[in-house]
């Protein structure tokens, strides 16, 4: 009898979820991914499940360069990494949270290309001000987050299908480094810290070809790998909780359709069955 394999929480030839630590995963193959697209926690006491996001500053940083490093090894030689990080923290004691995450970066061994500006456009929602109009102790906090753009070795794709999917107007106007578009609602996903599809979507069709294969090490709630199928990439998702990957499982099903396509049997799919089951 063949053994089932308890990380895998789904897989089918172009998708799969595995629901363990980034850290000690050994799922993923060395030079085998195309493009990393994700979004770490980001250390400001955010509510996850399974993910302590109170670390102290240092440690933060350590954890980053740890899973970072082995992103790297992942990494195709032309393989590329886009991560959306903040451009900056206050909650806790002000931090250069950008400026600290590229330098560990390149730390790694990853060559520099851009940094993108996420104009998310939430500054009504915030709650503190430190000394409210005075020049005592006022907090400057800028509405917007950052994807950091990486490569291993060589910026110039080479490996893949060399197959683009992206539109005139598309690579115009996302080769402009200041993208503007809504978060996504935590209490409509079900995920505490959910990201749009937009942002993938973009990341996906700007920095890789048809067919080749996205890397979410930290899935969440899904958005990498629902993009990544609606674009005919293949998609790999590493998430420690389970919940979160029964969510991204779930909005395969609802909003990528996956049980739709001609791509598998999907009721004959013993390992659908079981997360369905569960």
């Amino acid at each position: 009898m063949e053994k089932i394999n308890q990380n895998i929480f789904f897989e089918n030839e172009n998708l799969k979820i595995i629901n363990d630590d980034v850290l000690i995963t050994n799922e993923i193959l060395e030079n085998f991914i195309d493009l990393i697209v994700t979004s770490p926690p980001y250390n400001v006491d955010i509510k996850y499940n399974s993910h302590n996001d109170q670390l102290t500053y240092s440690d933060y940083l350590v954890f980053c360069e740890k899973w970072l490093t082995r992103c790297y090894h992942w990494l195709k030689e032309d393989g590329r990494l886009c991560l959306n990080i903040p451009l900056d923290k206050n909650k806790g004691g002000h931090q250069s949270v950008g400026a600290d995450m590229t330098t560990i970066l390149k730390k790694i061994g990853y060559k520099y290309h851009s940094t993108i500006v996420w104009n998310e456009g939430n500054i009504s929602r915030r709650t503190a001000w430190g000394s409210w109009m005075s020049a005592s102790a006022p907090y400057v906090i800028a509405p917007v987050e950052l994807i950091v753009v990486v490569y291993k070795k060589k910026w110039k794709k080479v490996s893949g299908s060399r197959k683009s999917d992206i539109t005139k107007k598309e690579f115009m106007d996302w080769t402009n480094g200041l993208w503007t578009f809504s978060g996504e609602s935590k209490k409509k996903i079900g995920h505490p810290a959910p990201f749009p599809l937009e942002l993938p979507r973009r990341c996906i069709k700007l920095f890789s070809f048809v067919n080749d294969v996205i890397l979410d090490p930290f899935l969440g709630s899904g958005s990498t790998l629902i993009t990544a199928y609606q674009n005919n990439r293949k998609g790999i998702g590493i998430e420690i909780d389970k919940g979160y990957c029964k969510i991204a499982f779930n909005r395969l099903i609802k909003e990528a359709k996956i049980n739709e396509g001609n791509l598998f049997n999907f009721e004959e799919n013993t390992i659908c069955q079981k997360v369905l089951e569960n």
